[in-house]
């Protein structure tokens, strides 16, 4: 007996010396090259690979916060870690509501959050201005490198609380404050006030900024890469403008759902020659005038012409001819358009198209297109109804004959 437990007492402290030594160097190797999330989860695993973990600054860059928490885990905002298991969550329950307090108390925030590079607090309902001006009465200087934040549907978030938070994080590049509809231009104004560096600007669903808002983020934000204005809808023509002719490093611009813009402002993206997305969708008042502006936009990769239902033949074909770097474009809903488009993007897009939406343009009669010749690489169109499951219409490359046959067996018509 006396053999065994001194046995099972030198593996214990074989262990116990194992998990002293072994495990803090292991973790110092491993940590840096996991996602941030996957380096979360490690912290619940045994107390001394959080020890090990606690001391890698890469662990503190990223704060994520996950929507289902209540409250009281917010005692200091950007608390929560990221992680995605709820069992995993539970067991840090107890070591989340110690450092809240501790921190609470003191009135600090500790060493390892002072590189903070990313905040997301996408959907986390319960968030409030109040959470943000407790962090500005602290003192916090923990966000002086904050690069992005995104509080995506926090819709208890005013415009109080978006001053108080850009106003501590001076180096901010992107920002995202999708579907915050009780948000107006005084956002925009404490925005462009607080944060000097933005490049990357979500506004998407904000329906109370006007052109006034519009006209700031043009005035300030010249370098300005990603705008996102999807449903914006009391802008007109003028905001649009201004950003446009000062924003002239534009790569990516969303004007999802904006029907109200004439033609002579879509004629205006023509001079974006860094752009490389483009949603237009539900744009009705673009004509094949404006895509022929457009068109000059020779680093497109993605365009979105779904519902611009005044475009035809002409606009598609000048698209093709100009932006020969297209990897999708969807032409949903437009009947304006026909298989000579089609042969135009199969001479000129063949190379790069990858991903083609031609759903429910009637004037496609895809019976009647037996192949687009242009050599080797020539463009495959494939019938809707063969990926009608897909929604988006993949065009592949191969053998003629073979797809002829595939459409001769899969499809049949009325």
């Amino acid at each position: 007996m006396a053999a065994t437990a001194a046995a099972e007492a030198e593996a214990a402290a074989g262990d116990e010396a194992w998990c002293r030594e072994t495990v803090p160097r292991v973790m110092e190797l491993v940590s840096p090259r996991l996602p941030q999330r996957d380096a979360c989860a490690l912290l619940a695993v045994s107390p001394w690979c959080h020890r090990a973990l606690v001391a890698n600054p890469k662990l503190w860059e990223v704060r994520y916060r996950v929507a289902s928490l209540p409250s009281t885990f917010f005692v200091l905002p950007l608390l929560a870690l990221g992680l995605d298991s709820r069992g995993v969550l539970l067991r840090c329950f107890a070591l989340l509501r110690k450092w809240s307090l501790a921190w609470a108390s003191s009135l600090e925030w500790p060493p390892r959050y002072c590189h903070l590079k990313i905040i997301n607090l996408e959907f986390a309902q319960d968030i409030d201005d109040r959470h943000f001006v407790r962090l500005k009465e602290m003192g916090c200087t923990s966000l002086q490198e904050l690069e992005l934040l995104n509080i995506n549907a926090c819709q208890k978030v005013s415009d109080k609380g978006i001053e108080t938070i850009t106003s501590l994080c001076p180096n901010l590049r992107a920002l995202s404050i999708y579907w915050i509809v009780g948000l107006t231009d005084l956002t925009i104004r404490h925005i462009v006030q607080n944060c000097k560096h933005i490049v990357d600007l979500n506004l998407s669903g904000c329906k109370n900024i006007s052109d006034k808002g519009m006209q700031l983020v043009a005035d300030n934000y010249e370098g300005l890469k990603k705008l996102n204005i999807t449903r914006c809808i009391k802008l007109t023509d003028d905001g649009l403008q201004e950003v446009l002719q000062k924003c002239s490093s534009l790569e990516s611009l969303n004007l999802y759902a904006l029907s109200s813009f004439s033609d002579k402002v879509y004629k205006k993206i023509g001079s974006l020659t860094n752009l490389t997305f483009l949603d237009l969708c539900g744009a009705q008042n673009v004509t094949d005038d404006g895509l022929s502006c457009i068109s000059r936009c020779v680093c497109l990769t993605y365009l979105n012409l779904s519902w611009c239902v005044r475009v035809t033949d002409v606009g598609v074909v000048a698209i093709a001819q100009g932006c020969r770097s297209l990897q999708l474009l969807s032409l949903f809903g437009i009947v304006g358009v026909t298989d000579v488009c089609l042969e135009a993007l199969s001479k000129h897009c063949s190379r790069s198209l990858t991903t083609l939406d031609v759903n429910g343009c009637i004037g496609i009669k895809w019976w009647e297109v037996d192949l687009f010749v242009s050599g080797p690489d020539a463009l495959e169109c494939v019938y809707p109804a063969v990926f009608e499951f897909l929604g988006f219409y993949n065009i592949f490359r191969g053998s003629i004959q073979e797809l002829a046959h595939l459409l001769r067996n899969n499809i049949s018509f009325a």
